[in-house]
């Protein structure tokens, strides 16, 4: 019967005494590296020896809090021991692979094991995925009530999240694909992948793979909220300009009567002379002022 042995942030000394055996320095170093940077190291899966080392990384979404951390879990393959170490990010909560240990059967292998924890964190960034897809939902429905800087700010955080999840997704959906093809090997002892546990990890790439698609289709809706922003800011220069455009020929008139009869001549204007030729040019200005806006408001410009 095959043991799943979970480590949480372990020390060298309980590293050493779980493990199954002697494993290559760089791997130790690995395992016992700390979780610093927030999409860092690359998964991989390697064969080493008679065991499997691995490096997967799960990014969690916080909608409330506008936000993406990643998890690291590192792992240790043999043919009848896994070992998991969960590493907490700063300020984080680390990875819990209990519904995957919960999802293992009396009868399962290492390996069979180590798929369910895959297909776990497969799961997730399906998740993952449909929480983004809200966040731009969620983004575009405010394009037109929240001001543009925090819009286009919003923006730039989603897009520079999908390209950090999708350079931590395309190695995990690579390193699953090489189980599937049958390219992780073992030097000696038994197979740690027999033919069952390679099948299985079909389904788990699949999630991936769907992941990857669905990332694809998420840079799309950004891209089109992008587009929708840029349109409404052009939209509503150009209500600003038309506005500015109605001031300004709504005052050339009166500008053009009052320069007309402010000028200096010595032959006077009949007007000028006229007890009511005061109140003609304010008349005059009135009208010709109505009769734009009546003009511009049936063009629908105003």
């Amino acid at each position: 019967m095959a043991e799943w042995i979970d480590l949480i942030d372990p020390t060298p000394e309980e590293l050493r005494e779980k493990l199954p055996r002697e494993i290559y320095e760089s791997a130790l170093e690995q395992l016992l590296a700390p979780a610093e940077h927030e999409d860092e190291p690359r998964p991989t899966l390697q064969g080493h020896g008679d065991y499997v080392f691995g490096v997967f990384l799960v990014a969690v979404a916080v909608p409330d809090e506008d936000r993406i951390f990643y998890q690291e879990v590192d792992v240790v393959v043999t043919h009848d021991v896994l070992v998991t170490v969960s590493k907490t990010p700063p300020g984080e909560h680390f990875y819990d692979p209990r519904p995957a240990r919960d999802s293992c059967r009396p009868e399962d292998s290492a390996g069979m094991m180590f798929y369910r924890l895959v297909d776990d964190i497969a799961e997730r960034y399906l998740n993952l995925v449909d929480d983004l897809d809200g966040e731009i939902d969620e983004l575009e429905d405010s394009v037109e009530t929240a001001p543009a800087a925090q819009t286009r700010d919003r923006l730039s955080e989603l897009r520079h999240d999908l390209l950090h999840i999708r350079r931590t997704l395309s190695p995990t959906r690579d390193a699953v694909r090489r189980i599937v093809d049958n390219v992780v090997e073992v030097e000696e002892g038994e197979e740690v992948f027999p033919h069952d546990v390679e099948v299985a990890f079909n389904s788990a790439y699949d999630k991936l793979l769907r992941a990857f698609d669905g990332l694809e289709l998420s840079r799309d809706l950004i891209a089109s909220v992008r587009d929708y922003l840029q349109a409404k800011i052009a939209n509503d220069q150009n209500e600003v300009m038309k506005k500015l455009t109605v001031i300004a020929s709504v005052l050339l008139l009166p500008t053009f009567i009052v320069g007309l009869y402010g000028q200096n001549f010595k032959h006077h204007f009949p007007e000028l002379g006229w007890q009511w030729g005061y109140a003609w040019s304010w008349g005059l200005i009135v009208v010709t002022t109505i009769a734009q806006l009546v003009f511009f408001r049936r063009r629908r410009w105003i």
